[in-house]
């Protein structure tokens, strides 16, 4: 096993290096067409691109472009190097994650490890990896400044942890797994939403560890999946900011407190509920609920770094998409609401004739000490003829 283990990782790490040394030597040289040139130039200087935003992103990008040391000329080709080095990390855990899988069909015992069954392992590893690291669609992601070689690392990183996971689960401090993944999937929310495609699939890799699979309990694990995927689309992510910004009208315009007050004393309560939730929890003993409460505090932590978006909106950089430099405008900027309706079940076609608007949520403006009410976001209906 041991010698499995270290042949399983150096292969990994060359596998690593021979995907990134490809794309660094095939790498775009400049700004490539759609978002990239806006990511580049976005991170270069901190300033807030198109909404939901990418503040994780935006930094990792940051402290790459420093490395150009001064030189304009070589700030793109420095951004896009770490594209390259995502796409190469997400290639060795592909890598690792095909030998983990490939390991439990072929080796029950001790005496399974042989070398046939090594070099099988290894050799499913290697060709699966490599067929996806050369695929068009990842390489083409992985030589230029785009979200999507970083939003690909951290798929593949987190269900290689929730593999590790599964493999020691029943060992004592094997939930800590289970926290990294919850701080990799708040992390995420600022790098792009595609990670949290990842849910139902861990979902599904704890059913099968911890229960006997039946048709029923997958169907409910299922459904479970779902439901956490939607409490952090449409709970955690609009809701945090949304509580923080009642909080804030509650105590500037009911109580006449300074700007951003309310914002902060919500901050210090929330803080407070999870060190409190986290420390009763332990006292009574309940260590299932205990790693659930850790794994949404870790959670929000990694989804904190959205207080960068905020921070920059608020030092008016050239790039202001938004202007979310206050709580109201921050929810309209992590909703997208800019894009318009996206009807998912039912809506109109795209040519539709609108026969009304109406009046949506209210937007706020800081004017004299208080939040005014100076428009509302509209709601278009269309002919039903052509809702579909």
């Amino acid at each position: 096993m041991k010698k499995f283990r270290l042949i399983n990782n150096i292969t990994g790490w060359a596998i690593f290096l021979l995907a990134t040394l490809v794309y660094l030597l095939t790498l775009e040289p400049t700004a490539s067409f759609w978002d990239c040139g806006e990511f580049i130039a976005s991170a270069f200087k901190l300033e807030v691109g198109h909404p939901p935003g990418n503040p994780v992103f935006m930094l990792i990008q940051n402290l790459f472009s420093k490395f150009a040391g001064g030189d304009l000329g070589k700030v793109a080709i420095w951004i896009n190097s770490w594209s390259a080095i995502a796409s190469g990390l997400c290639i060795m855990f592909l890598f690792w994650t095909i030998t983990h899988l490939a390991a439990k069909i072929r080796l029950k015992t001790d005496e399974d490890f042989t070398f046939m069954n090594i070099l099988i392992i290894t050799g499913s590893g290697i060709i699966g990896a490599l067929a996806y690291a050369f695929t068009d669609t990842f390489w083409f992601s992985a030589v230029e400044g785009e979200v999507y070689a970083t939003s690909s690392l951290i798929i593949a990183f987190v269900f290689w942890a929730m593999l590790k996971w599964e493999e020691q689960a029943d060992k004592r401090g094997a939930n800590r797994w289970l926290i990294l993944i919850a701080y990799l999937m708040g992390l995420s929310i600022g790098v792009h939403l595609l990670n949290l495609l990842a849910i139902p699939a861990m979902v599904l890799i704890f059913y099968f560890r911890k229960y006997k699979a039946t048709r029923r309990g997958v169907i409910i694990a299922l459904v479970i999946s779902a439901a956490i995927l939607l409490f952090i689309m449409y709970g955690i992510i609009p809701g945090v900011v949304t509580f923080a910004f009642w909080s804030e009208l509650l105590f500037v315009n009911g109580f006449g407190l300074p700007y951003n007050s309310g914002m902060f004393i919500f901050i210090v309560l929330l803080i407070a509920f999870l060190i409190w939730a986290i420390r009763y929890t332990i006292r009574k003993n309940m260590m299932l609920t205990n790693t659930a409460v850790v794994m949404l505090t870790v959670m929000l932590i990694g989804y904190s770094s959205y207080a960068l978006i905020m921070i920059r909106s608020s030092a008016d950089p050239p790039m202001d998409q938004n202007n979310p430099g206050t709580l109201n405008n921050l929810l309209y900027y992590l909703s997208r609401k800019q894009y318009g309706q996206t009807p998912l079940i039912s809506g109109q076609v795209y040519n539709a004739p609108l026969i009304d608007i109406k009046q949506g949520a209210p937007v706020y403006s800081r004017e004299g000490g208080k939040y005014k009410v100076v428009s509302h976001n509209p709601i278009y209906k269309f002919d039903p003829a052509f809702v579909t």
